[in-house]
């Protein structure tokens, strides 16, 4: 049985959408191996409608010389949440499992041998989190308060009690802060 860990960049004000904003920190040697570690330990994608949308065709033309995570973005099996796509023939490895059905992610994550990786898809994480099927969250903060934009959690959002199971901070200002669910003992 797989686990679903969720990777997020997020404002300290929790803004997740477009995350070009992170570009002006550099991206250290800590995180890439941080986000390689989640990325090593997955054997699958999860995705939702949009992400995939952004996704496809940034990662679907890059190569291990363009960024060495690329082999793991086209060669890893993609699941896509969407029950509006009808192909995602454009980047190899994509697969529709249609609408958002707990059910449908459930046999993922029995079926698929190892983690399933999902990144960005705030619709997607906020459902999983709901229905007990997301195992970790890892937020990566950054020290910028963008003051709009999507938020991760909305106003109105589900509470939902999480418990930190690691944090490490890196030397531009970012936080990597690991959450199970479930409320701390």
């Amino acid at each position: 049985m797989g686990t679903i860990a969720a990777h997020e960049f997020v404002s300290l004000d929790g803004v997740f959408e477009d995350p070009s904003w992170t570009a002006a920190y550099d991206f250290t040697d800590g995180m890439a191996q941080a986000i390689g570690g989640l990325t090593e330990a997955s054997s699958a994608i999860l995705l939702g409608r949009i992400t995939w949308e952004m996704f496809a065709p940034a990662w679907s033309v890059r190569t291990v010389e363009d960024d060495p995570g690329a082999p793991f973005f086209n060669d890893t099996p993609k699941y896509v949440v969407s029950s509006t796509l009808s192909s995602v023939d454009d980047w190899k490895n994509s697969t529709v499992l249609g609408g958002y059905d707990p059910e449908a992610i459930r046999t993922l994550k029995d079926e698929v041998d190892g983690g399933v990786f999902i990144s960005g898809s705030g619709t997607l994480v906020r459902a999983l989190l709901a229905d007990g099927l997301l195992d970790e969250l890892h937020l990566m903060v950054y020290p910028i308060v963008l003051g709009s934009g999507a938020r991760l959690f909305p106003d109105g959002a589900q509470r939902t009690p999480l418990t930190l199971t690691a944090q490490k901070a890196f030397e531009n200002g970012v936080l990597h802060l690991t959450y199970a669910p479930g409320a701390a003992s």
